[in-house]
């Protein structure tokens, strides 16, 4: 069912805003693609549509804070995919946008799963891999999909690319570090020969289109987007992002729980996971269920992620669910896939909750979707029903 509808009236849900009210039985009403107003007894609009949701949860759309939906395709195999480049250990010129698929089957299937927004890029084979942006799973072209890019900086740490350009100029974590560094000392050495170049043009730098890219992280105006799963490469990412005051998220984290304090006291935010996988390399051999509920103990702010493909993008829900069997609290869990990720995107002024004024992204669901016999009866995109 698909509706075009420019207003909307959803009766008798529950619903769960993941804002000050928590859970409130209501009536929510949808005005030219936002959340109008929440309220009991709401009339609908003269031709609204109309839809009932008595005897069903009602949520925010649910948001991926870090995938590679879109880049790397489904059913294509690792030689159709856009979301690594192998001939470069540093490529911060590189943007999702320009690889962004949407016509990939994984983007309807994030929608009939509940996942109307997700933060996709580039994948952790290099030292520096390009930018991410964020998108609504609605669209013909990425111009419409698009809601904020760039919107990070891609950088990995640990294996990944060591394996990816042994035999080219990576062997270990020192030289990882050592390329991130440089690159950095570069980007700042760029920013003042351009600044002085205001002044005098005389004093201009050789334009470095890869300096470029890295103006918005020394600038703080994108974070970077630290893949570290070791206990080691966190410490690593938090040691690097401080000596040159950035931004950072720490994505993955598998160890975190391990360092709980450390990454509370960096106040860097979190991306858990993918944790419903096999441990397929050294450093994940400590992945565990119960990192987010650690992590949320010890005062952090954590979204939980698939890495789509690597779990596909419609279980994000189950994987919340399945980190609330480990000890992790429901209504904590519900934040961790939708307000919080919202929050560690700069966003949950739009999204992330269901309020008045925020894009109407909207799943009605019979049953929980953090467990596996729930059923998504409809999905909403800026007010438009998808699924």
């Amino acid at each position: 069912m698909k509706s075009k509808s420019e207003n909307l009236l959803i009766r008798n849900g529950t619903l769960y805003t993941m804002g000050p009210e928590k859970i409130v039985k209501a009536d929510l009403l949808v005005k030219n693609g936002r959340i109008a107003k929440i309220g009991s007894r709401l009339k609908a609009p003269a031709g609204a549509e109309v839809i009932d949701a008595a005897h069903c949860n009602v949520f925010p759309g649910f948001i991926e804070a870090h995938c590679h939906l879109g880049l790397h395709g489904y059913g294509i195999g690792y030689e159709g995919a856009d979301y690594n480049e192998y001939n470069d250990a540093v490529t911060p010129h590189l943007r999702s946008i320009d690889g962004f698929n949407p016509f990939d089957e994984t983007v309807k299937l994030a929608a009939a799963g509940g996942v109307t927004t997700v933060h996709a890029g580039p994948g952790s084979a290099n030292v520096v891999g390009g930018t991410f942006a964020v998108y609504k799973m609605r669209g013909k072209t990425v111009e419409e999909m698009v809601v904020k890019t760039p919107s990070a900086m891609k950088c990995a740490f640990g294996e990944n690319p060591k394996n990816c350009h042994r035999e080219k100029k990576i062997r270990t974590r020192m030289t990882t570090a050592a390329c991130l560094r440089e690159l950095l000392f570069k980007t700042l050495e760029y920013a003042e020969k351009k600044k002085l170049a205001e002044q005098d043009p005389a004093k201009a730098p050789a334009f470095d289109l890869k300096l470029e890219a890295m103006l918005p992280v020394i600038r703080r105006e994108i974070p970077l987007k630290a893949h570290a799963h070791q206990a080691n490469d966190i410490v690593t990412a938090i040691r690097i992002a401080k000596e040159f005051d950035l931004d950072m998220t720490l994505d993955h984290c598998t160890e975190g729980h391990l360092i709980a304090d450390v990454v509370k006291a960096s106040g860097f935010p979190v991306i858990v996971g993918p944790t419903l996988t096999h441990a397929s390399k050294f450093e994940l051999q400590n992945k565990s269920w119960t990192t987010p509920d650690v992590l949320v103990r010890a005062g952090c702010l954590i979204a939980i992620t698939t890495d789509s493909p690597v779990i596909q993008q419609q279980y994000l829900p189950f994987c919340a669910g399945m980190a609330v069997q480990a000890g992790l609290d429901y209504y904590e869990a519900l934040k961790a896939i939708t307000i919080n990720p919202a929050r560690i995107l700069g966003l949950s002024d739009r999204i992330g909750s269901l309020e008045a004024g925020k894009d109407a992204d909207i799943v009605i669901c019979e049953g929980d979707p953090l467990s596996n016999t729930s059923k998504i009866r409809n999905v909403l995109i800026d007010g438009i029903i998808v699924a």
